[in-house]
């Protein structure tokens, strides 16, 4: 139980986020969808497959799996699913014919840039105050709260 510079002890922070997150992830939940977006029945997991492509544009289904750290079996069947429900297309790399990028489909950029925004401009809001080193700490934080739950499902 370490103090930190603002006087909370370790188990003070632990309570404080265990008692935030579910309010969080809950009121993430409750963005309103797209009209356009309703039908695809997206779930949690397209979200960040769908950020990738939203602010990086088309990529190839191995550089999506280094990006979201998963197979990239997993990631072709996401991606199948989402192009047979026209959200995705796939279209031969202009550099490598061999290889098929991917990317959002022209009709739903913008109904999943809107999706997206809300959690966007609520974390622009919260990260602008920051020092740069303030909002890099916020991010390794989160990333290694996401690995430590990994150790827990798998360990």
């Amino acid at each position: 139980m370490v103090n930190n510079a603002d006087g909370m002890t370790t188990d003070q922070a632990v309570r404080s986020m265990l008692l935030l997150m579910p309010r969080i992830v809950g009121r993430a939940k409750r963005l309103p969808v797209p009209e356009a977006l309703r039908t695809l029945d997206l779930a949690p997991r397209h979200l960040s497959l769908l950020a990738y492509l939203q602010y990086d544009g088309s990529l190839t289904v191995s550089r999506l799996a280094e990006r979201l750290e998963i197979a990239p079996t997993t990631v072709s069947l996401m991606v199948g699913d989402l192009s047979r429900r026209g959200a995705l297309t796939r279209e031969e790399d202009g550099l490598d014919r061999r290889r098929r990028v991917v990317a959002i489909a022209p009709q739903y950029v913008e109904p999943i840039r809107e999706w997206l925004e809300g959690s966007a401009l609520a974390w622009a809001e919260v990260l602008a105050d920051l020092t740069p080193a303030e909002r890099a700490t916020v991010v390794r934080t989160m990333r290694a709260y996401e690995t430590a739950l990994g150790k827990r499902m798998h360990g």
